[in-house]
């Protein structure tokens, strides 16, 4: 990996990753991480966002790049970071990012910046699934009056989040159900223990649980279901940890006043060191 290395907004993860390659004997030059002052670091901070460019031939930014298509996610800075001034500015340059929305993507092309998501690597992806369940738990005692040992809890979807989710909190007492939509995957959560609910029974045994936990990245939790939980006799927590735009109807649920948290990027909020190795190792190897 060459010498020099940018470090282009980000949140706390990408600090830490910050330290960990100046640690290791990078170069490395940031800009849109105005709120830490990296002492006993060897970092130096860009005045202008022009001398990052100048100096650095890769560039690293958050997880996501951006969260609205406009901005760069750079939340340690009281400035905005336009994404297209940026792509212009990035030309014969590698941007190396997170979760890159496709229509930046392809602007980055037009613009022949090298574009490198660190979210399309197999094995960063799997490992970020540690911290998200770790979070997510923690979420979910931070917001029940209970203890999840003997809880019903409900993970709705059973890919790479929820399998491992499912796992955990069975390790810690809870009675868990599982939907899913494939046969194969109703034979797994059969196959490890849990109550299986094939997704187009789900309004049948809603009203059952005591945290519900969504790892699907559309609208699952409708009006219609959203009724179904109002209606019960005890309080329900919905975490949800599906990407936006997230498979809860946030509005409605507040209209029901139905207690539903929105968890995203768990990783960098509750397990940034762990994430930033994690980047670390993916970005050697990519690179090299």
């Amino acid at each position: 990996m060459n010498s020099n290395i940018g470090i282009l907004g980000g949140d706390l993860r990408i600090i830490f990753l910050a330290k960990i390659l100046a640690k290791d004997g990078y170069n490395v030059y940031t800009y849109g991480i105005e709120k830490d002052d990296f002492i006993n670091y060897n970092i130096i901070k860009c005045k202008k966002i022009e001398e990052l460019y100048k100096l650095c031939d890769n560039i690293i930014s958050g997880i996501p790049f951006s969260k609205d298509g406009i901005y760069i996610n750079a939340p340690f800075i009281d400035k905005k970071i336009y994404v297209s001034s940026t792509l212009k500015e990035l030309s014969n340059r590698t941007l190396i990012a997170g979760a890159i929305k496709q229509d930046i993507k392809e602007e980055a092309y037009r613009n022949k910046v090298n574009i490198i998501d660190l979210m399309e690597d197999e094995s960063l992806t799997i490992m970020n699934v540690i911290p998200t369940v770790e979070g997510a738990i923690q979420i979910a005692m931070e917001n029940t009056a209970f203890t999840i040992n003997n809880s019903k809890c409900l993970v709705l979807g059973f890919g790479r989040i929820g399998k491992l989710l499912s796992r955990q909190l069975k390790n810690l007492g809870a009675n868990v159900s599982c939907t899913a939509r494939k046969e194969k995957d109703l034979a797994w959560i059969r196959a490890y223990g849990y109550k299986e609910i094939h997704i187009n029974n789900l309004n049948e045994n809603l009203n059952e649980y005591d945290i519900i936990f969504n790892t699907i990245p559309s609208l699952i939790l409708n009006n219609e279901r959203l009724k179904i939980l109002k209606n019960k006799n005890t309080d329900v927590t919905i975490i949800d940890l599906a990407s936006n735009p997230g498979g809860i109807d946030f509005v409605r649920a507040k209209e029901y006043n139905i207690k539903a948290i929105q968890s995203l990027g768990l990783p960098g909020k509750v397990a940034p060191i762990t994430a930033a190795k994690y980047i670390k190792e993916t970005l050697e190897k990519i690179l090299n």
